[in-house]
């Protein structure tokens, strides 16, 4: 069913996939704007802050981050996904605004935490709104365009703070400002485009009633499904989690401290640290829109798929630790983007959406990113803390590496499981 939106010829789905590919650049331009910036904050309070405190930073926002995925995927699927949405995006600007004024890292740590609770109220929002409202032909690809905010955004954070703080000196608070005015437009798109409640609950009547139709008319039983703790943790969902847990860790240490270990470890000045950095946000939006477009066309594929590029991140994230010069290193990089977190992720969700109950997605989203988000808590602040003790981050990518292996194989297990039994029956 084609919706078209208020007083627009363009299909309801169409906005939606638009408007959330904006909230991930919104989300992500704040995001990536500070670490850049670490040892100008750094010196803004004090000059004694250390690694472990600095990547406490991300590990706050990513903590309140988390904590908001089961409650917020809980209420979208009670009160929906606007008023879930509109408060959240309140709060995260309220925050970014909190840290632009902070003069102790205990308040940039509070700030970050907000901001954390804040975005919480995203995830489950956006692919609750792209589950129910994308047709399932173009799910993954829709997903994948979703997604590529999240890379525009990192790559925008990345170079213009790495530019405008690192290169031209600006402060660093100048980020804030920036994201706060973002945060704006979103909320005014949000008011204008998302359906409220009402609208949304008579929309999804009629699909199930169309359903119901069809499966009537092919003498074939409706279903209904609920949502239960025994299908939220079945094996193959379980390890679905634990996959997507070694994804994002992967992800996020990378995002967190790729820029400060290229600038003290591999000797990278300026613009080219934020330059260099955004290579793994920019090169994952061709990789996951078309890894996804092959996900759709090959429908039933798609543990192949994430099976595939998960392995192969892996070895990228390892030839990116163990280059022997600039240009093997950004080659790393750059495949690294191509085939990791990004261009996975569309593929992991479009078959979570296939696996998971129709009924309560939120909730089921909600704890598929509480499981993957905790690995943001985990990762800057274990990196920090390993790079204050050995004086080197290389220990947190051959963690990472092997996070995605691991990960990666008991998902594959799991799935190959699954399918013998299914042969048996």
């Amino acid at each position: 069913m084609d919706v078209k939106s208020k007083g627009s010829g363009m299909d309801y789905w169409k906005k939606i996939i638009i408007l959330l590919c904006s909230g991930w650049v919104t989300i992500w331009v704040y995001r990536s704007a500070l670490a850049p910036a670490y040892p100008q904050i750094n010196e803004s309070l004090g000059g004694n802050i250390s690694d472990t405190a600095l990547g406490s930073i991300s590990s706050f926002y990513f903590f309140g981050y988390v904590a908001m995925q089961i409650p917020a995927g809980f209420l979208v699927d009670k009160i929906g996904k606007k008023k879930v949405l509109i408060p959240g995006f309140i709060l995260f600007g309220i925050a970014a605004l909190l840290i632009s004024q902070a003069s102790s890292i205990s308040m940039i740590y509070f700030g970050s935490l907000l901001a954390g609770l804040g975005c919480g109220s995203f995830y489950g929002s956006a692919y609750s709104l792209t589950s129910q409202n994308i047709p399932q032909d173009k799910r993954s690809f829709s997903t994948a365009i979703v997604n590529s905010g999240s890379a525009v955004g990192s790559g925008l954070g990345l170079i213009l703070s790495s530019y405008l703080v690192v290169q031209l000196n600006l402060p660093w608070q100048t980020m804030m400002y920036i994201s706060v005015v973002l945060i704006i437009c979103m909320l005014v798109a949000f008011t204008a485009i998302i359906r409220n409640n009402k609208e949304d609950a008579e929309f999804l009547a009629q699909s199930e009633a169309a359903e119901a139709a069809a499966a009537k008319t092919e003498d074939t039983p409706v279903v209904k499904e609920h949502v239960s703790v025994k299908k939220l943790f079945s094996p193959k969902m379980l390890f679905a989690y634990i996959l997507y847990f070694a994804t994002c860790y992967a992800y996020y240490m990378t995002v967190t401290w790729l820029p400060n270990f290229l600038g003290t470890e591999r000797g990278f000045e300026g613009a080219a640290i934020g330059f260099s950095a955004s290579l793994v946000a920019f090169a994952s939006i061709p990789g996951a829109l078309f890894f996804s477009r092959l996900a759709d066309k090959f429908m039933h594929k798609k543990v192949q798929f994430i099976v595939i590029l998960e392995f192969l991140a892996a070895a990228m994230l390892l030839l990116t630790v163990q280059a022997t010069n600039s240009t093997l290193l950004l080659v790393g990089l750059i495949l690294y983007g191509f085939l990791g977190k990004l261009a996975v992720e569309p593929i992991i969700i479009s078959w979570l959406g296939e696996n998971a109950p129709k009924v309560g997605i939120g909730t089921t989203l909600g704890v598929f990113n509480f499981f993957g988000m905790m690995s943001s808590v985990i990762a800057p602040t274990l990196t920090g803390s390993i790079s204050d003790a050995t004086g080197s981050k290389e220990m947190g990518f051959y963690i990472s590496v092997i996070l995605l292996v691991v990960g990666t194989t008991l998902f594959l297990l799991a799935n190959i499981s699954k399918k013998k039994a299914a042969t048996k029956a």
